[in-house]
């Protein structure tokens, strides 16, 4: 594995994918297989499209791989607001908290490579 301690985001996305793995086998043993697939795939795809951002091939390019991010991010919240309000589903609080941060960074970076 890379050293990506300098890179806020690229750690933060990691390590948010390694805790939704844990929270999907969570939810694969409570038999919610529907919902664990769909914020697997959202959720760990955040962190693969801001690693690839860093290597982009241009600026535009970095940008709009950055704003794939955001967007799943924007789903993988959907899910878990799903899972936060659904009966018999395991608390997720905390990686709600943890993609809402996400999102203000993407934003950010966004915002910020833009100008």
């Amino acid at each position: 594995m890379r050293n990506d301690k300098e890179n806020v985001i690229v750690t933060k996305t990691l390590q948010f994918s390694l805790q939704i793995i844990t929270f999907c086998e969570l939810l694969e043993e409570k038999r919610k297989y529907v919902i664990s697939n769909q914020l697997l795939k959202s959720a760990t795809s955040i962190g693969a499209n801001v690693r690839e951002a860093q290597n982009a091939e241009s600026k535009a390019d970095f940008i709009h791989k950055m704003k794939v991010a955001a967007k799943e991010a924007d789903e993988t919240e959907y899910w878990l607001v799903l899972c936060q309000h659904a009966p018999n589903y395991p608390n997720c609080e905390m990686l709600l908290d943890e993609v809402n941060q996400i999102m203000k960074i993407l934003a950010k970076i966004i915002g910020t490579s833009k100008g």
